[in-house]
Formats: C-alpha cells, sequence, structure tokens
C-alpha cells in the first residue's frame, strides 16, 4: 500500500494524494508545466533547481523512464507534483517505471490531487512555495508542519543558483544528437572552438551546437572572462539555468568583458536575461513563469508564429533595454520578451529552449544564426 502525502501552499492550500517517490518532504517553489511529454527531461534539467513541477497533463508515466533522456547528470527539480501515475508503463526504451525513478534518485512526489485546481491557484495568484510530505495517517499536525515548512523557503527573487548547480570544473564536449538505434553519435571535424559558460546547461544544447561543427569548452558559471578569452575561442556561449539573473554580478561582468571583446555570443533562457543585464537592460519575476512544450511565440522580423519549449520564471524588461538592443521575439501569451539582439555586435539570445527536449524544434534556426556569426567573425 502507498504511503500518503500531502501538498501544502504558502497560502494555506492543502491537496491530500498518494507518495510516489521517495520518503521525507521536500520544499521549493511551485509552478505549473504544460507539457504532454518529457517528465525525464524536465526533472533532470537544472533551471528547475529548488522547483516543485507540477505536470498538468493528467497521465504521466506511461511511457517510463530510460537511461538515455537526462539532460544532466542528476534530478534537479525538487519535487513531482501529478495527476495519475498510470498501473502500467510501456516503451521499447523504458527500464523503470516512473515511481521506481522517483525513488532511486531520492526525489519526493506526490499524485492523485486536483492539478487543475492547483494551476488554477498557481495561475490566480503567482508562483508560491510549497511543501510535499509524506507518512502514515498525516494529521492536521502534519498539515501545519508542512506549512511551517513551505513559508521557510521564501521567494525565488534574489536567489542566485547558478553558482549552485554549475559544474565544479572545466570539461571538454563532443557528443552530438540522438539517433535512433544509434543513441548520441561523436560529433566529428568540428570547424568551431566555443567556451559554453555552465550557469545550468541542458546537455541537448551542448549536443545541438557540437552537431553543427562546435568542439565545445564548458566552464564553470564563475570563470573570470579573462580566462575563458586566454582560450582564444571563436565564440561563446550562456547557458540555461536556475533563479533570479540580478544576483549573478560574476557573469555580468564576464559578458561585458566578452561584449568589448566583440566575440559572437549566444545565450539561451537565463544566459538571455545574462546578456540583457550586461547590455544595460534590467530583469524582474513573473507572476507565474512559463514552463511548458507549447508556448507560441512570434519571431518580430520574418512574422512566422514559432511553438517553442519554455522554462522561466524571469523576463527582460522591454522598457530598461537600450538603443543598441532591439527586441527580435514576443511570447504571444502576454507579450514578454522571448528574444533580443544587439545592433552593433554580433550578440544575440532566446527566452525560450530552442534545443526543445522536450518539445518541438521551430526555434532550432537559432543555432544556425550562431554558427553564421561565427563563421562571419572568422572570414
Amino acid at each position: 500500500m502507498s504511503a500518503q502525502a500531502i501538498l501544502v501552499l504558502a497560502d494555506g492550500s492543502v491537496f491530500h494524494g498518494t507518495s510516489i517517490g521517495a520518503e521525507g518532504h521536500t520544499i521549493g517553489e511551485v509552478v505549473f508545466n504544460t507539457a504532454m511529454t518529457g517528465y525525464q527531461e524536465i526533472l533532470t534539467d537544472p533551471s528547475y533547481f529548488k522547483q516543485i513541477v507540477t505536470l498538468t497533463y493528467p497521465h504521466i508515466g506511461n511511457t517510463g523512464c530510460n537511461v538515455e533522456d537526462f539532460e544532466s547528470h542528476q534530478v534537479f527539480a525538487a519535487g513531482l507534483i501529478i495527476r495519475d501515475l498510470p498501473l502500467i508503463h510501456s516503451n521499447f526504451r523504458s527500464n523503470q517505471s516512473l515511481d521506481q525513478y522517483l525513488k532511486a534518485h531520492n526525489v519526493v512526489a506526490i499524485a492523485d490531487i486536483d492539478t487543475r485546481r492547483l494551476t488554477r491557484i498557481l495561475r490566480d495568484k503567482g508562483a508560491q512555495a510549497g511543501c510535499i510530505l509524506t507518512g502514515e495517517n498525516l494529521t492536521e499536525a502534519d498539515e501545519k508542519k508542512a506549512l511551517e515548512l513551505a513559508l521557510s523557503f521564501g521567494s525565488m527573487a534574489g536567489k542566485d543558483l547558478a553558482k549552485e548547480v554549475t559544474s565544479a570544473e572545466t570539461y571538454p564536449w563532443t557528443q552530438g544528437e540522438w539517433q535512433l538505434g544509434k543513441s548520441y553519435i561523436e560529433a566529428e571535424n568540428p570547424e568551431f572552438n566555443i567556451v559554453a559558460y555552465d550557469f545550468g546547461t541542458k546537455r541537448n544544447i551542448l549536443r545541438m551546437l557540437a552537431e553543427r561543427g562546435c568542439n565545445i569548452t564548458v566552464v564553470p558559471a564563475q570563470t573570470p572572462a579573462e580566462e575563458v578569452l586566454a582560450l582564444n575561442p571563436d565564440g561563446i556561449f550562456l547557458s540555461n539555468g536556475p533563479g533570479d539573473p540580478e544576483p549573478c554580478d560574476y557573469a555580468i561582468a564576464a559578458i561585458q568583458t566578452f561584449l568589448k571583446s566583440k566575440k559572437p555570443l549566444f545565450g539561451i533562457c537565463l544566459g538571455h536575461q545574462l546578456l540583457g543585464l550586461a547590455a544595460g537592460g534590467k530583469t524582474k519575476k513573473m507572476p507565474f513563469g512559463h514552463h511548458g512544450a507549447n508556448h507560441p511565440v512570434q519571431d518580430l522580423d520574418s512574422g512566422k508564429v514559432l511553438i517553442t519549449s519554455q522554462n522561466h520564471g524571469f523576463e527582460v524588461d522591454e522598457e530598461s533595454l537600450p538603443a543598441n538592443v532591439r527586441v527580435t521575439h514576443r511570447s504571444l501569451f502576454d507579450n514578454s520578451v522571448q528574444g533580443i539582439e544587439l545592433t552593433d555586435l554580433a550578440a544575440f539570445s532566446f527566452q525560450g529552449h530552442p534545443e526543445a527536449s522536450p518539445g518541438p524544434n521551430d526555434v532550432a534556426y537559432l543555432f544556425d544564426k550562431f554558427i553564421a556569426n561565427l563563421r562571419a567573425a572568422k572570414a
């Protein structure tokens, strides 16, 4: 018989359900993600560090889990909330069920709650702290304890989490994209040498860069710009990551140095926000952020509408951007800034996730744009 579990939000909302993961409790910012698939990639995305993820699609776990769909070396999400865990999982790549995977990676998770009610609360009141607590015969005293734990988390605003999830050491990356029946293929004959800052990078970003001819050196988040420039890279990539971008003063200072060097620059997610700050703009916390794999974004240059993967709780403040920064992409959900480009330098960024994993590949052309900038700079 499965143990009981409760989810308590900072506003006092209580949800009773079933524990499907590790025993104990977890706290974090509770957010909702509208993706129908890709739960394993979501759990291992470092951008979800200190966040408890609610998946709005009702059936999660149908395809089990496998040894390939990791976006980092571990699970970074603080916890998982779902409506229903299927009794049977089935996929030719699967080697364990979702609940087995959660227990193996010590992830506290809850199922059998009304995720529609929870999503409405988060939509109307904004993302807020929460606590999942598991046990037998849970009482009002346990609910009170969970509320106290939730309130102890505070807000994501002001939290520099990039330096907590980054790699400890510099390392090379040569693995390309996944192919059916072959797994991940080693990229061959690289044309460019680039440095990728690891603020919590997803592996599929590195794979897509390697696939396009990049020999990649991944460096920790707090690596000084001088050390990177000493490697004489053809360009610099700024990765995704968790938390508030404004406290990352070390990264902002490094990017400002790179802009002066005129090296081609490409940023994704947190890297996008950091480029905006380094260029002279500001960022701000969003009510509940964008989390999902079905978000419409318009490319303002072509007019095309792109279906994108998103995962962020902060945004670049458009009104704060200086004259030499133009907006290239805009969310069709709330008109927030989704892409920027410096008009006088080969530096641009995108708020969403063009590497998908999970999600559509509509925005993968931005990787090609970065390659074109690298090639132009070498000409």
